[in-house]
């Protein structure tokens, strides 16, 4: 089991680790839904050395039937990370603007790939106490190979399967999830069986995730116990659905799934049943 040490660093470790003979490797992930795009607060200020990975260019394949996010290949995501200066033996650390969506897509998608030590700055880009540069790094090219299959992928079926015979957690907003507004995607509801634990509620005031035992509370409330045989999630394209992933693993279910596709893949097929209101 992913113990919670291995998943989250804060402010003052990081800054720590920085300044040792040994840093990591800083991944600058900052992006937002509707912008303004993440390159430009990169460019204004960034932990030094860190270089800058667009989630939507670089760490997602071409939106389409799979989703709005879509896993990229194998080949591909191999060449992004390699430019971006990330190796098979040198941690890796990926911050955001604060919010923690991206950085945890992030994390979940070099587990998926296969690297072994990737930490989320908890708080984000917000919570960073140590410098702050505009200057661009020149990473050295990195020789990281990508391995496909290092976290649990849920398709389509498989997320049907997991809302009937375990729990599938539905991590968008109350109101999208009843189909009362869908502001982004082509129909509107959600996944039949689903429950909703919003991924807002994952984190406090301060952008930090909430504590391993509040995360353990809010899940059982949903019905992710012990007894629980299997756990995912899933959201409109698969970011913030990540970050509910990650947020399991924080409460030691790090069996939990990913539907990548999530909303915007269901609905591709009209085939797909789609629930209205509250389950």
């Amino acid at each position: 089991m992913t113990l919670p040490d291995d998943l989250l660093i804060d402010s003052r470790a990081l800054d720590s680790l920085m300044r040792s003979g040994t840093p990591p490797t800083l991944l600058d992930v900052r992006w937002s839904l509707t912008g303004p795009p993440g390159r430009d607060a990169y460019e204004a200020g960034h932990l030094p050395g860190a270089v800058f990975v667009d989630l939507d260019d670089s760490l997602s394949g071409p939106p389409g039937e799979n989703g709005r996010h879509p896993l990229p290949s194998p080949d591909a995501l191999q060449k992004v990370l390699r430019a971006a200066g990330v190796s098979d033996s040198r941690p890796v650390v990926v911050y955001d603007g604060g919010d923690q969506w991206a950085a945890a897509r992030t994390w979940w998608t070099l587990r998926w790939a296969g690297h072994p030590h990737v930490r989320v700055l908890d708080g984000g880009f917000a919570a960073w106490g140590g410098d702050v540069t505009s200057l661009v790094p020149e990473p050295v090219a990195g020789d990281f190979t990508v391995r496909p299959g290092g976290m649990p992928v849920l398709d389509a079926a498989g997320a049907a399967a997991t809302a009937s015979g375990g729990v599938l957690i539905d991590a968008r907003a109350p109101e999208r999830y009843r189909g009362e507004v869908e502001p982004i995607d082509a129909a509107a509801g959600h996944i039949p069986g689903a429950v909703n634990v919003p991924t807002a509620g994952n984190t406090g005031a301060d952008g930090r995730f909430l504590p391993a035992a509040a995360l353990r509370e809010r899940f059982a409330e949903a019905g992710v116990t012990a007894e629980a045989p299997a756990v995912g999630a899933y959201c409109g394209s698969g970011v913030t659905g990540a970050h509910t992933v990650l947020a399991l693993h924080l409460a030691g279910r790090a069996d939990a799934a990913l539907y990548v596709g999530s909303w915007s893949e269901w609905i591709t097929d009209e085939k797909r049943p789609r629930a209205l209101g509250a389950e």
